[in-house]
Protein backbone atom coordinates (compact mmCIF):
# COMPACT_ATOMS: atom_id res chain seq x y z
CA UNK A 1 0.00 0.00 0.00
CA UNK A 2 1.14 3.19 -0.86
CA UNK A 3 2.45 5.09 2.49
CA UNK A 4 0.49 8.32 2.84
CA UNK A 5 2.38 11.72 3.17
CA UNK A 6 1.59 13.38 6.64
CA UNK A 7 2.98 14.87 9.45
CA UNK A 8 2.14 13.05 12.87
CA UNK A 9 4.38 15.35 15.24
CA UNK A 10 2.33 14.15 17.89
CA UNK A 11 2.61 10.33 17.81
CA UNK A 12 5.25 7.82 17.04
CA UNK A 13 5.11 7.54 13.53
CA UNK A 14 6.52 10.36 11.27
CA UNK A 15 6.21 11.27 7.18
CA UNK A 16 9.22 13.16 5.45
CA UNK A 17 7.18 15.61 3.41
CA UNK A 18 10.21 18.03 2.27
CA UNK A 19 12.56 17.39 -0.10
CA UNK A 20 15.35 16.20 2.54
CA UNK A 21 15.05 16.01 6.62
CA UNK A 22 18.42 15.43 8.40
CA UNK A 23 17.71 12.36 10.87
CA UNK A 24 20.34 11.51 13.58
CA UNK A 25 21.91 7.94 13.14
CA UNK A 26 23.86 6.13 15.47
CA UNK A 27 26.79 4.70 13.74
CA UNK A 28 28.96 2.81 15.55
CA UNK A 29 30.81 5.21 18.73
CA UNK A 30 29.41 8.34 16.67
CA UNK A 31 26.03 9.82 15.88
CA UNK A 32 25.70 11.14 12.05
CA UNK A 33 23.04 13.70 10.34
CA UNK A 34 22.01 12.04 7.54
CA UNK A 35 19.12 13.51 4.35
CA UNK A 36 16.01 11.02 4.17
CA UNK A 37 14.21 11.11 0.61
CA UNK A 38 10.86 12.40 0.79
CA UNK A 39 8.21 9.79 2.02
CA UNK A 40 10.12 8.18 4.25
CA UNK A 41 8.25 7.03 6.97
CA UNK A 42 10.17 7.39 10.60
CA UNK A 43 9.18 5.29 13.67
CA UNK A 44 10.14 7.18 16.79
CA UNK A 45 9.82 5.40 19.96
CA UNK A 46 6.47 6.29 22.39
CA UNK A 47 7.46 8.66 25.38
CA UNK A 48 8.32 7.36 28.55
CA UNK A 49 5.68 5.99 30.56
CA UNK A 50 6.13 7.69 34.65
CA UNK A 51 8.71 6.22 36.18
CA UNK A 52 6.73 4.94 39.79
CA UNK A 53 7.66 7.70 42.60
CA UNK A 54 8.46 4.87 45.32
CA UNK A 55 10.06 2.06 43.77
CA UNK A 56 10.86 0.71 47.12
CA UNK A 57 7.65 0.84 48.16
CA UNK A 58 6.13 -0.98 44.95
CA UNK A 59 8.91 -3.52 45.19
CA UNK A 60 7.65 -4.10 48.91
CA UNK A 61 3.78 -4.17 48.15
CA UNK A 62 4.64 -7.21 44.86
CA UNK A 63 6.91 -9.00 47.70
CA UNK A 64 3.92 -9.11 50.24
CA UNK A 65 0.92 -9.71 47.37
CA UNK A 66 2.20 -12.16 44.91
CA UNK A 67 0.44 -13.98 42.14
CA UNK A 68 -0.67 -17.35 42.49
CA UNK A 69 1.81 -17.98 45.82
CA UNK A 70 2.24 -17.04 49.47
CA UNK A 71 3.94 -13.90 50.49
CA UNK A 72 7.56 -13.88 50.61
CA UNK A 73 7.72 -13.64 54.47
CA UNK A 74 5.44 -16.90 54.66
CA UNK A 75 7.41 -18.59 52.99
CA UNK A 76 10.43 -18.50 54.99
CA UNK A 77 11.87 -20.45 57.99
CA UNK A 78 14.92 -20.22 59.82
CA UNK A 79 17.53 -22.68 58.81
CA UNK A 80 16.66 -22.70 55.42
CA UNK A 81 18.59 -22.05 52.35
CA UNK A 82 17.79 -19.88 50.03
CA UNK A 83 19.43 -18.87 46.88
CA UNK A 84 18.81 -15.24 44.97
CA UNK A 85 19.86 -15.22 41.54
CA UNK A 86 19.81 -11.99 39.61
CA UNK A 87 20.00 -10.90 35.83
CA UNK A 88 23.46 -10.26 34.23
CA UNK A 89 25.17 -6.99 32.63
CA UNK A 90 23.40 -7.71 29.68
CA UNK A 91 20.61 -6.06 30.42
CA UNK A 92 19.88 -3.38 30.93
CA UNK A 93 21.63 -1.04 28.14
CA UNK A 94 23.46 1.02 28.61
CA UNK A 95 23.72 0.13 32.21
CA UNK A 96 21.52 2.02 34.21
CA UNK A 97 22.50 5.17 36.84
CA UNK A 98 23.24 3.16 40.19
CA UNK A 99 21.79 2.40 42.43
CA UNK A 100 20.65 -0.54 40.17
CA UNK A 101 16.72 -1.90 40.68
CA UNK A 102 18.85 -5.04 41.19
CA UNK A 103 20.54 -3.48 44.37
CA UNK A 104 16.80 -1.95 45.41
CA UNK A 105 15.64 -5.13 45.44
CA UNK A 106 18.11 -7.64 46.94
CA UNK A 107 18.48 -4.76 49.72
CA UNK A 108 14.58 -5.15 50.57
CA UNK A 109 14.81 -9.39 50.22
CA UNK A 110 17.95 -9.63 52.36
CA UNK A 111 16.42 -7.69 54.91
CA UNK A 112 13.50 -9.62 55.29
CA UNK A 113 15.18 -12.65 54.83
CA UNK A 114 17.46 -11.70 57.45
CA UNK A 115 14.28 -10.70 59.58
CA UNK A 116 12.93 -14.42 59.28
CA UNK A 117 16.57 -15.55 60.83
CA UNK A 118 17.13 -16.91 57.10
CA UNK A 119 21.25 -16.69 56.95
CA UNK A 120 22.39 -19.54 54.43
CA UNK A 121 21.84 -16.91 51.25
CA UNK A 122 24.26 -17.26 48.03
CA UNK A 123 23.52 -14.95 45.11
CA UNK A 124 24.40 -16.34 41.57
CA UNK A 125 24.74 -13.90 38.45
CA UNK A 126 22.30 -16.03 36.17
CA UNK A 127 25.28 -15.33 33.41
CA UNK A 128 24.24 -18.55 31.07
CA UNK A 129 26.95 -18.48 28.68
CA UNK A 130 27.75 -15.23 28.89
CA UNK A 131 31.04 -13.71 30.16
CA UNK A 132 31.36 -13.61 33.38
CA UNK A 133 31.03 -10.10 35.72
CA UNK A 134 34.00 -8.22 36.75
CA UNK A 135 34.62 -7.58 40.23
CA UNK A 136 33.91 -3.77 39.75
CA UNK A 137 30.86 -4.52 38.12
CA UNK A 138 29.38 -6.52 40.35
CA UNK A 139 30.39 -4.58 43.24
CA UNK A 140 28.30 -1.40 41.09
CA UNK A 141 25.39 -3.56 40.61
CA UNK A 142 24.52 -4.21 43.97
CA UNK A 143 25.92 -1.77 45.78
CA UNK A 144 29.22 -1.67 48.19
CA UNK A 145 27.35 -2.81 51.28
CA UNK A 146 25.92 -6.37 49.46
CA UNK A 147 29.21 -6.89 47.66
CA UNK A 148 31.61 -6.47 51.14
CA UNK A 149 29.06 -8.77 52.87
CA UNK A 150 28.68 -11.75 50.43
CA UNK A 151 31.31 -11.78 47.26
CA UNK A 152 33.27 -14.11 46.68
CA UNK A 153 32.20 -16.71 48.56
CA UNK A 154 28.05 -15.92 48.76
CA UNK A 155 28.33 -13.68 45.80
CA UNK A 156 29.33 -15.20 42.02
CA UNK A 157 29.01 -15.64 38.88
CA UNK A 158 27.16 -19.20 37.52
CA UNK A 159 29.74 -21.47 36.14
CA UNK A 160 27.93 -23.27 33.07
CA UNK A 161 31.00 -25.50 32.92
CA UNK A 162 31.50 -26.52 36.45
CA UNK A 163 30.29 -30.39 36.65
CA UNK A 164 30.20 -30.17 40.40
CA UNK A 165 28.27 -27.56 40.53
CA UNK A 166 25.47 -28.63 37.98
CA UNK A 167 22.41 -31.08 38.50
CA UNK A 168 20.38 -32.66 35.63
CA UNK A 169 16.95 -31.91 36.71
CA UNK A 170 14.98 -33.51 33.65
CA UNK A 171 14.07 -33.45 29.65
CA UNK A 172 10.79 -32.48 27.95
CA UNK A 173 8.78 -34.94 26.09
CA UNK A 174 11.05 -33.67 22.84
CA UNK A 175 13.94 -34.76 24.42
CA UNK A 176 15.17 -31.62 25.42
CA UNK A 177 17.43 -31.66 28.56
CA UNK A 178 17.71 -29.52 31.80
CA UNK A 179 20.82 -28.87 33.45
CA UNK A 180 20.87 -26.24 36.27
CA UNK A 181 23.44 -24.65 38.94
CA UNK A 182 23.54 -26.88 41.97
CA UNK A 183 23.08 -24.89 44.75
CA UNK A 184 19.83 -22.82 43.00
CA UNK A 185 18.30 -26.24 42.14
CA UNK A 186 19.00 -27.52 45.30
CA UNK A 187 17.85 -24.70 47.63
CA UNK A 188 14.89 -24.75 49.82
CA UNK A 189 13.86 -21.35 47.79
CA UNK A 190 15.00 -19.79 45.04
CA UNK A 191 14.44 -15.39 44.32
CA UNK A 192 14.63 -14.62 40.96
CA UNK A 193 15.13 -11.27 40.34
CA UNK A 194 14.54 -9.69 36.61
CA UNK A 195 14.38 -6.41 34.53
CA UNK A 196 12.66 -6.64 31.95
CA UNK A 197 14.13 -4.52 28.89
CA UNK A 198 12.39 -6.07 25.89
CA UNK A 199 9.83 -8.31 25.72
CA UNK A 200 11.97 -11.43 25.20
CA UNK A 201 13.48 -11.11 28.74
CA UNK A 202 12.14 -12.82 31.95
CA UNK A 203 9.79 -15.61 32.66
CA UNK A 204 10.90 -18.94 32.33
CA UNK A 205 13.76 -17.96 30.46
CA UNK A 206 15.13 -16.48 34.02
CA UNK A 207 16.20 -19.57 35.03
CA UNK A 208 15.75 -22.26 32.64
CA UNK A 209 18.20 -20.47 30.60
CA UNK A 210 20.26 -18.32 32.95
CA UNK A 211 21.32 -20.96 35.16
CA UNK A 212 21.67 -24.12 32.57
CA UNK A 213 24.80 -25.68 30.74
CA UNK A 214 26.22 -25.36 27.54
CA UNK A 215 23.93 -28.82 26.36
CA UNK A 216 20.52 -27.52 27.94
CA UNK A 217 21.50 -24.31 25.80
CA UNK A 218 22.16 -25.76 23.00
CA UNK A 219 19.08 -27.68 22.59
CA UNK A 220 16.50 -24.24 21.62
CA UNK A 221 19.59 -22.06 20.74
CA UNK A 222 19.48 -23.14 17.14
CA UNK A 223 19.05 -22.01 13.88
CA UNK A 224 15.64 -23.98 12.95
CA UNK A 225 13.94 -22.73 16.25
CA UNK A 226 15.09 -19.18 15.55
CA UNK A 227 13.93 -19.19 12.14
CA UNK A 228 10.43 -20.64 13.31
CA UNK A 229 10.13 -17.69 15.76
CA UNK A 230 7.90 -14.87 14.50
CA UNK A 231 9.66 -12.40 15.87
CA UNK A 232 11.57 -13.19 19.48
CA UNK A 233 10.43 -9.77 20.66
CA UNK A 234 6.31 -11.48 20.29
CA UNK A 235 6.28 -14.12 22.86
CA UNK A 236 3.37 -15.87 21.64
CA UNK A 237 4.52 -16.38 18.31
CA UNK A 238 8.04 -17.17 19.17
CA UNK A 239 9.40 -20.88 18.84
CA UNK A 240 12.38 -20.18 21.50
CA UNK A 241 9.76 -18.97 23.83
CA UNK A 242 7.81 -21.68 23.63
CA UNK A 243 10.80 -24.86 24.28
CA UNK A 244 11.99 -22.30 27.06
CA UNK A 245 8.42 -22.42 28.49
CA UNK A 246 8.31 -26.44 27.93
CA UNK A 247 11.90 -26.65 30.48
CA UNK A 248 10.47 -23.51 32.80
CA UNK A 249 7.59 -26.08 33.22
CA UNK A 250 10.44 -28.79 34.18
CA UNK A 251 11.73 -25.67 36.83
CA UNK A 252 8.41 -25.50 38.73
CA UNK A 253 7.96 -29.23 39.44
CA UNK A 254 10.99 -29.53 40.79
CA UNK A 255 12.18 -26.19 41.99
CA UNK A 256 10.16 -23.46 44.42
CA UNK A 257 10.94 -20.63 42.65
CA UNK A 258 9.81 -17.18 43.79
CA UNK A 259 9.81 -14.61 41.17
CA UNK A 260 10.39 -10.86 41.17
CA UNK A 261 10.08 -9.48 37.97
CA UNK A 262 10.70 -5.43 37.05
CA UNK A 263 9.53 -3.76 34.13
CA UNK A 264 11.34 -0.18 33.08
CA UNK A 265 10.89 2.76 30.38
CA UNK A 266 12.38 3.87 27.84
CA UNK A 267 14.58 7.30 29.12
CA UNK A 268 17.79 6.18 28.24
CA UNK A 269 19.57 9.59 28.35
CA UNK A 270 18.90 13.04 30.16
CA UNK A 271 21.04 16.15 30.80
CA UNK A 272 23.42 16.59 27.58
CA UNK A 273 22.25 13.67 25.55
CA UNK A 274 18.46 14.04 26.28
CA UNK A 275 18.24 15.46 22.82
CA UNK A 276 18.25 12.14 21.30
CA UNK A 277 15.48 11.54 22.95
CA UNK A 278 13.65 13.95 20.56
CA UNK A 279 11.90 14.34 17.39
CA UNK A 280 15.01 16.05 14.96
CA UNK A 281 12.14 18.71 13.80
CA UNK A 282 11.63 19.56 17.72
CA UNK A 283 15.13 19.92 18.64
CA UNK A 284 15.63 24.05 19.83
CA UNK A 285 18.50 25.92 18.99
CA UNK A 286 20.44 24.50 22.25
CA UNK A 287 19.78 20.78 21.30
CA UNK A 288 21.72 21.49 18.08
CA UNK A 289 24.26 23.34 19.70
CA UNK A 290 24.52 20.07 22.28
CA UNK A 291 24.52 17.95 19.27
CA UNK A 292 27.20 19.39 17.43
CA UNK A 293 29.18 19.92 20.76
CA UNK A 294 29.08 16.32 20.87
CA UNK A 295 29.61 15.10 17.27
CA UNK A 296 33.17 17.66 17.67
CA UNK A 297 34.21 15.90 20.33
CA UNK A 298 33.62 12.51 18.78
CA UNK A 299 35.79 13.45 15.94
CA UNK A 300 38.70 14.63 17.87
CA UNK A 301 38.70 11.91 19.91
CA UNK A 302 40.72 8.22 19.34
CA UNK A 303 38.29 4.91 18.52
CA UNK A 304 38.75 3.15 21.91
CA UNK A 305 38.10 7.13 23.66
CA UNK A 306 34.94 7.32 21.92
CA UNK A 307 33.56 3.84 22.80
CA UNK A 308 34.84 4.61 26.71
CA UNK A 309 33.12 7.67 27.45
CA UNK A 310 29.54 6.43 25.61
CA UNK A 311 29.93 3.72 27.64
CA UNK A 312 29.94 5.85 30.48
CA UNK A 313 27.03 7.41 30.21
CA UNK A 314 24.80 5.38 32.43
CA UNK A 315 21.16 4.98 31.13
CA UNK A 316 17.89 7.08 33.49
CA UNK A 317 15.73 4.18 33.32
CA UNK A 318 12.67 4.26 35.57
CA UNK A 319 10.98 1.37 36.74
CA UNK A 320 7.38 1.21 36.00
CA UNK A 321 6.00 -1.93 37.24
CA UNK A 322 7.12 -4.70 39.68
CA UNK A 323 5.46 -7.75 40.38
CA UNK A 324 6.50 -10.90 41.88
CA UNK A 325 5.13 -14.44 42.59
CA UNK A 326 4.73 -17.10 40.57
CA UNK A 327 6.42 -17.07 36.85
CA UNK A 328 3.61 -17.25 34.52
CA UNK A 329 1.25 -14.60 36.03
CA UNK A 330 4.40 -12.69 36.92
CA UNK A 331 5.71 -12.38 33.14
CA UNK A 332 2.18 -11.91 31.79
CA UNK A 333 1.51 -8.80 33.58
CA UNK A 334 5.38 -7.77 33.36
CA UNK A 335 5.16 -7.85 29.34
CA UNK A 336 1.85 -6.38 28.80
CA UNK A 337 3.72 -3.12 30.60
CA UNK A 338 6.38 -3.38 28.50
CA UNK A 339 4.29 -3.51 25.54
CA UNK A 340 2.56 -0.07 26.79
CA UNK A 341 5.97 1.28 26.48
CA UNK A 342 7.17 0.12 23.24
CA UNK A 343 4.47 -0.89 21.03
CA UNK A 344 4.06 1.79 17.64
CA UNK A 345 0.77 0.53 15.85
CA UNK A 346 1.78 0.95 12.19
CA UNK A 347 0.46 -0.04 8.84
CA UNK A 348 1.99 -1.38 5.75
CA UNK A 349 5.18 -3.08 5.16
CA UNK A 350 7.69 -1.42 3.71
CA UNK A 351 10.65 -2.43 0.81
CA UNK A 352 13.08 -0.97 2.53
CA UNK A 353 14.11 -0.70 6.00
CA UNK A 354 16.89 1.75 7.47
CA UNK A 355 18.32 0.88 10.78
CA UNK A 356 21.78 2.40 12.30
CA UNK A 357 23.15 0.50 14.77
CA UNK A 358 24.58 1.63 18.07
CA UNK A 359 27.56 0.72 19.73
CA UNK A 360 25.89 -1.52 22.54
CA UNK A 361 24.61 -4.77 22.68
CA UNK A 362 23.87 -7.13 25.48
CA UNK A 363 26.87 -9.16 24.89
CA UNK A 364 29.74 -6.00 24.18
CA UNK A 365 29.04 -4.35 27.36
CA UNK A 366 32.18 -1.95 28.37
CA UNK A 367 33.67 -3.64 24.99
CA UNK A 368 33.87 -3.66 21.32
CA UNK A 369 31.11 -4.36 19.17
CA UNK A 370 32.89 -6.78 16.84
CA UNK A 371 31.40 -7.99 13.17
CA UNK A 372 29.36 -10.66 14.33
CA UNK A 373 27.66 -8.24 16.86
CA UNK A 374 26.62 -6.01 14.04
CA UNK A 375 25.45 -8.40 12.27
CA UNK A 376 22.93 -9.83 15.24
CA UNK A 377 21.99 -5.89 16.31
CA UNK A 378 21.00 -5.69 12.75
CA UNK A 379 19.73 -9.55 11.51
CA UNK A 380 18.74 -10.36 14.95
CA UNK A 381 17.34 -7.48 17.25
CA UNK A 382 16.23 -4.27 15.04
CA UNK A 383 14.94 -6.93 11.99
CA UNK A 384 12.94 -8.73 14.89
CA UNK A 385 11.16 -5.16 16.49
CA UNK A 386 8.17 -6.40 15.34
CA UNK A 387 4.90 -7.83 16.57
CA UNK A 388 2.55 -9.58 14.13
CA UNK A 389 4.39 -9.63 11.24
CA UNK A 390 7.61 -8.03 9.80
CA UNK A 391 8.21 -4.14 9.32
CA UNK A 392 10.38 -5.12 6.23
CA UNK A 393 8.50 -6.81 3.11
CA UNK A 394 9.79 -10.29 2.48
CA UNK A 395 12.86 -9.64 -0.18
CA UNK A 396 13.27 -6.49 0.92
CA UNK A 397 16.70 -4.42 1.37
CA UNK A 398 18.00 -3.49 5.35
CA UNK A 399 20.44 -1.22 5.34
CA UNK A 400 22.45 -0.50 8.78
CA UNK A 401 24.79 1.98 8.90
CA UNK A 402 28.11 0.76 11.15
CA UNK A 403 31.30 1.31 9.85
CA UNK A 404 31.46 -2.50 10.49
CA UNK A 405 35.51 -2.20 12.46
CA UNK A 406 37.02 -5.06 11.86
CA UNK A 407 38.20 -5.15 15.39
CA UNK A 408 37.60 -7.89 18.22
CA UNK A 409 38.13 -7.67 22.13
CA UNK A 410 40.21 -10.59 22.93
CA UNK A 411 39.66 -10.95 26.62
CA UNK A 412 36.11 -11.09 26.24
CA UNK A 413 35.54 -12.67 22.41
CA UNK A 414 38.07 -14.77 22.07
CA UNK A 415 36.08 -17.33 20.21
CA UNK A 416 34.03 -15.08 17.52
CA UNK A 417 38.04 -14.39 15.97
CA UNK A 418 38.18 -17.80 14.79
CA UNK A 419 34.90 -17.99 14.39
CA UNK A 420 34.84 -15.19 11.88
CA UNK A 421 37.73 -15.72 10.63
CA UNK A 422 38.47 -19.43 9.96
CA UNK A 423 34.67 -20.22 9.51
CA UNK A 424 32.55 -17.83 7.84
CA UNK A 425 35.13 -17.79 5.02
CA UNK A 426 33.95 -21.59 4.20
CA UNK A 427 30.45 -21.08 4.97
CA UNK A 428 27.65 -18.67 6.09
CA UNK A 429 25.00 -21.61 6.82
CA UNK A 430 24.28 -22.12 9.75
CA UNK A 431 22.75 -25.60 10.16
CA UNK A 432 26.73 -26.53 8.54
CA UNK A 433 28.13 -24.33 11.20
CA UNK A 434 26.24 -26.07 14.01
CA UNK A 435 26.85 -29.48 12.69
CA UNK A 436 30.75 -29.38 11.92
CA UNK A 437 32.04 -27.04 14.74
CA UNK A 438 29.65 -25.61 17.51
CA UNK A 439 31.06 -28.56 19.72
CA UNK A 440 34.65 -28.41 18.83
CA UNK A 441 34.29 -24.86 19.79
CA UNK A 442 32.02 -25.40 22.92
CA UNK A 443 34.72 -28.34 24.27
CA UNK A 444 38.26 -26.54 23.12
CA UNK A 445 40.13 -26.58 26.49
CA UNK A 446 41.27 -22.82 26.17
CA UNK A 447 38.23 -21.75 25.61
CA UNK A 448 36.65 -23.60 28.63
CA UNK A 449 39.15 -21.97 30.52
CA UNK A 450 39.12 -18.13 29.25
CA UNK A 451 35.18 -18.35 30.02
CA UNK A 452 35.61 -20.56 33.40
CA UNK A 453 38.65 -18.45 34.64
CA UNK A 454 38.36 -15.25 33.18
CA UNK A 455 35.64 -12.72 31.76
CA UNK A 456 35.40 -14.55 28.22
CA UNK A 457 31.97 -15.96 26.27
CA UNK A 458 31.36 -18.87 25.90
CA UNK A 459 33.25 -20.76 23.25
CA UNK A 460 30.04 -21.74 21.34
CA UNK A 461 28.89 -18.13 22.10
CA UNK A 462 29.66 -16.93 18.50
CA UNK A 463 27.65 -19.71 16.92
CA UNK A 464 24.39 -18.63 18.72
CA UNK A 465 25.17 -14.72 17.50
CA UNK A 466 25.42 -16.34 14.25
CA UNK A 467 22.06 -18.15 14.31
CA UNK A 468 20.22 -15.08 15.91
CA UNK A 469 19.96 -13.44 12.76
CA UNK A 470 18.81 -16.44 11.12
CA UNK A 471 15.16 -15.60 10.88
CA UNK A 472 16.06 -11.78 9.22
CA UNK A 473 18.51 -13.52 6.80
CA UNK A 474 15.98 -16.12 5.54
CA UNK A 475 13.89 -12.88 4.86
CA UNK A 476 15.61 -10.26 3.70
CA UNK A 477 16.45 -10.31 -0.08
CA UNK A 478 19.77 -7.69 0.81
CA UNK A 479 21.69 -6.61 3.30
CA UNK A 480 23.30 -3.14 2.91
CA UNK A 481 25.71 -1.63 5.34
CA UNK A 482 26.05 2.37 4.69
CA UNK A 483 29.29 4.18 6.11
CA UNK A 484 31.35 0.76 6.42
CA UNK A 485 34.99 1.87 6.82
CA UNK A 486 36.49 -1.50 4.75
CA UNK A 487 34.80 -3.63 1.84
CA UNK A 488 35.94 -6.76 3.77
CA UNK A 489 33.83 -6.87 6.57
CA UNK A 490 30.67 -6.78 4.87
CA UNK A 491 31.97 -9.03 2.45
CA UNK A 492 32.37 -11.94 5.11
CA UNK A 493 28.58 -11.52 6.21
CA UNK A 494 27.44 -11.58 2.96
CA UNK A 495 26.34 -7.89 2.77
CA UNK A 496 26.63 -4.77 0.03
CA UNK A 497 28.46 -1.95 1.11
CA UNK A 498 28.17 1.85 0.69
CA UNK A 499 30.31 4.47 1.32
CA UNK A 500 27.46 6.85 2.73
CA UNK A 501 23.40 6.33 3.08
CA UNK A 502 22.52 8.33 0.12
CA UNK A 503 24.09 5.97 -1.64
CA UNK A 504 22.68 2.83 0.31
CA UNK A 505 18.96 4.05 -0.66
CA UNK A 506 20.02 4.42 -4.23
CA UNK A 507 21.66 0.66 -4.46
CA UNK A 508 18.26 -0.20 -2.45
CA UNK A 509 16.07 1.44 -4.84
CA UNK A 510 17.99 -0.23 -7.91
CA UNK A 511 17.24 -3.47 -6.50
CA UNK A 512 13.41 -2.76 -5.26
CA UNK A 513 12.08 -0.07 -7.77
CA UNK A 514 12.54 3.62 -7.82
CA UNK A 515 8.63 3.53 -6.19
CA UNK A 516 10.43 1.33 -3.31
CA UNK A 517 8.60 2.74 0.31
CA UNK A 518 11.09 3.40 3.00
CA UNK A 519 10.94 2.65 6.83
CA UNK A 520 13.59 3.99 9.26
CA UNK A 521 13.90 2.48 12.79
CA UNK A 522 14.60 5.88 14.94
CA UNK A 523 17.46 4.57 17.72
CA UNK A 524 19.03 4.38 19.98
CA UNK A 525 15.53 4.16 21.71
CA UNK A 526 13.69 1.24 21.85
CA UNK A 527 10.23 0.49 19.94
CA UNK A 528 8.60 -2.62 18.32
CA UNK A 529 6.36 -1.89 15.18
CA UNK A 530 3.14 -2.97 16.26
CA UNK A 531 1.96 -4.13 12.85
CA UNK A 532 -1.51 -4.39 11.72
Amino acid sequence: MALQLRRKTHESVVYIDRDSAPRIIPSGEDFILEDLPIGTRVLYPNAPIKGLPNREAAIRYALNHPHGCDPLFAQLEPGMQVTVAVDDISLPLPPMATPDIRQTVLEIVLDMLAGHGVDDVHIIIANSLHRKMTEWEMKRMVGKKIFDEYYPDRYYNHDAEWLDGLIKIGETKHKEPLTLNRRAAESDLLIYVNINLVPMDGGHKSVAVGLCDYESLRAHHEPQTIRDSDSYMDPAKSELNHKVHRLGKIVDEHLNVFHIETAINNRMYKGDMDFLLKNEDDFTAFDRMKFEAMRYTMSKLPRPARRKLLHSKPAQYEMIACHAGNTEPVHEKIIEKAFDQYAIPVRGQCDILITGIPDISPYNVYSVLNPLLVQVMGLGYHFNFYRNKPLLKKGGVLIIHHPCYDEFDHKFHPSYIEFFNRLLPETRDAFVLRDKYEREFANNPSYVEMYRRGNAYHGAHPFFMWYWGENGRQHVGKVIAAGAENAHVPAMMGWDRADNLTEAIAMARSFMGSSAEITMLHQPIIGIADME
